[in-house]
């Protein structure tokens, strides 16, 4: 569905996004990640014809952009950051103007806006004015403006922003409903996110690829996966130092957060230490309050391949989610 290759966007002396090379095949959902000013925005502004690359390309659906840009575009459904509309235009007369854009005319275009304001859920408020509309209903006409000539190659731009937590849901379910048969591009702060829709991550930062795997790939190389979870009423440092004795401990971290305070156990090899640990908690009497098993987090990794070391330890000690 999408093949990129070598795109290099760069504005004046800076160099916005450096060499980004990727497949994306039908089935897929690929979740964009990266810090603001990584470069997403504008790698996905360039595969969709919106940004002339500096170098490189992308071909869509057999079509290269640079060289056969129409057919290419109408393949593509495109999100746009901040999803832009006309505000004096109601939901139904801007659905109904991209539809005619896109080669429907008529009963057929008709039929189109109906078909997508109902599987957006958006069918109440076709008739206001979009100036009118909350953020979350214009982040849904934009979603539905995307979705209305059934591309291929879909392309989200923070689709959920502004959405409250039942259209959030709604949402995922759509994706994962349209998945199979497209080849779908998000890009979301959310991790949550992804977890949920994607079966594919990529992080991007400076605009360069650090890393491309599964979900379950980029959990597993946390730091946290299958890291143990400890909670005590008052963590004593000799109890740090007594876990740091046991076998396969990588090392011990104290924590203060939402489970109060404690330690993190850290597996040096990731393979699981749940019963080592809480086999030396009984046989020192311990008083624990909790022990529970990370399977490891996306935050974590996240933090990892984007900031500095010192910063990525004090906001995990602080258990910030990035």
């Amino acid at each position: 569905m999408l093949d990129v290759a070598h795109l290099v966007k760069k504005f004046g002396p800076l160099v916005a996004v450096d060499d980004v090379s990727f497949h994306v095949p039908a089935g897929q959902v690929l979740g964009f990640l990266g810090p603001n000013g990584a470069g997403k925005s504008t790698t996905m502004k360039m595969i969709a014809g919106f940004l002339t690359p500096s170098g490189g390309t992308a071909v869509v659906c057999g079509h290269d952009i640079l060289t056969d840009s129409v057919r290419a575009k109408q393949q593509i459904g495109y999100l746009p950051e901040g999803a832009p509309a006309y505000p004096d235009m109601s939901a139904g007369e801007f659905l109904t103007f991209i539809a005619h854009i896109r080669g429907f005319s008529g009963a057929d275009a008709r039929k189109r806006v109906t078909y997508i304001a109902e599987l957006i859920n958006i069918g109440d408020i076709l008739s206001q004015p979009i100036e009118t509309l909350s953020k979350g209903y214009r982040r849904r006409v934009g979603v539905a403006q995307a979705l209305l000539h059934d591309p291929a190659l879909l392309i989200l731009d923070e689709p959920t922003d502004g959405l409250d937590p039942n259209q959030k849901h709604e949402m995922r379910v759509i994706i994962r409903m349209m998945s199979a048969l497209k080849a779908i591009i998000i890009s979301t702060h959310l991790l949550e996110e992804v977890e949920a829709v994607c079966n594919r991550v990529m992080i991007i930062d400076r605009g360069r690829i650090l890393v491309d795997g599964t979900p379950a790939e980029l959990i597993a190389s946390s730091r946290f996966h299958n890291a143990v979870r400890l909670a005590l009423p008052d963590p004593d440092p000799l109890i740090a130092a007594a876990l740091r004795e046991l076998p396969g401990v990588a090392d011990v971290e104290p924590v203060t957060d939402g489970e109060g305070d404690g330690f993190w156990v850290l597996s040096a090899d990731g393979e699981p230490m749940t019963s080592a640990v809480a086999a030396l908690a009984q046989a020192k009497g311990w008083p624990v309050t909790g022990l529970r098993t990370e399977r490891g987090r996306l935050d974590d990794v996240f933090r990892s391949m984007t900031m500095s070391a010192p910063q990525a330890r004090e906001l995990a000690r602080r258990g910030v989610v990035a």
